[in-house]
């Protein structure tokens, strides 16, 4: 199969909000996807909902043929936008929970990204700043061998001088065969690692398309562009 996730005519409400209105995209595999939108756009119902933190849903979502729920979860890297060690263990005792929990943990690739960000292993989570939490929950999630990463807003919390480390880090760490989805608001960072854009609107598609032709087509970056559509939004 080509595809690692398809979602084919999503709708989700909340009760007379519809927070999802039949949006169809497919994530082809070794591709890096961006959803892409402001605080309501429906980035949060689309990441719960293939993660299987939602239901009550319609219409069809795939991993790699697998509806989201427990089975998918085994292919699936998810990193929250929460915090979600336990704040009083200590570094290597993370890396000890996952290796412990996933099976396709790599215990000496969490060790060398985490080495190689300088963060000491023997510190308990909540005496790290908030970014280098995030640094440790990254390097956790990328040091799963799964199908499909989803990150949602993976740089929000790290200053702008460690994004390209960060990045960087996230680009050598998954494997061809994976794909990745990530949600973010700072689209000038991300940009140079994504391949395509979903834009999403009020729970709409507004734009979905591989980055390079966007750019081409509209004369623009791909932040620029994010910023004129969402201009009346922030």
């Amino acid at each position: 199969m080509d595809n690692i996730l398809e979602v084919k005519n999503l709708v989700k409400s909340y009760g007379n909000s519809v927070a999802l209105n039949g949006i169809s995209f497919s994530i082809p595999k070794g591709k890096i996807v961006g959803v892409l939108g402001p605080n309501g756009s429906g980035k949060t119902t689309l990441i719960k909902i293939v993660m299987s933190l939602l239901s009550g849903y319609s219409g069809e979502v795939l991993i790699k043929g697998i509806p989201p729920g427990s089975e998918a979860n085994k292919i699936i890297s998810y990193l929250p936008d929460v915090a979600h060690l336990p704040p009083w263990f200590r570094v290597n005792e993370a890396i000890e929970l996952f290796e412990d929990y996933y099976d396709d943990f790599e215990k000496s690739r969490a060790q060398q990204m985490l080495t190689s960000m300088k963060i000491p292993f023997d510190k308990k989570i909540k005496k790290l700043s908030r970014g280098m939490q995030e640094k440790v929950q990254i390097a956790l999630a990328m040091s799963r061998r799964a199908s499909l990463y989803v990150l949602d807003e993976p740089i929000g919390a790290v200053d702008p001088a460690s994004r390209e480390f960060i990045l960087d880090t996230i680009l050598r760490n998954f494997p061809e065969d994976s794909s990745i989805m990530l949600s973010t608001h700072i689209i000038a960072d991300i940009e140079p690692v994504l391949d395509i854009a979903i834009f999403l609107q009020e729970g709409e598609i507004f734009l979905c398309d591989e980055v390079d032709k966007l750019r081409e087509e509209k004369n623009t970056s791909l932040d620029q562009l994010f910023r004129e559509v969402f201009r009346n939004v922030y």
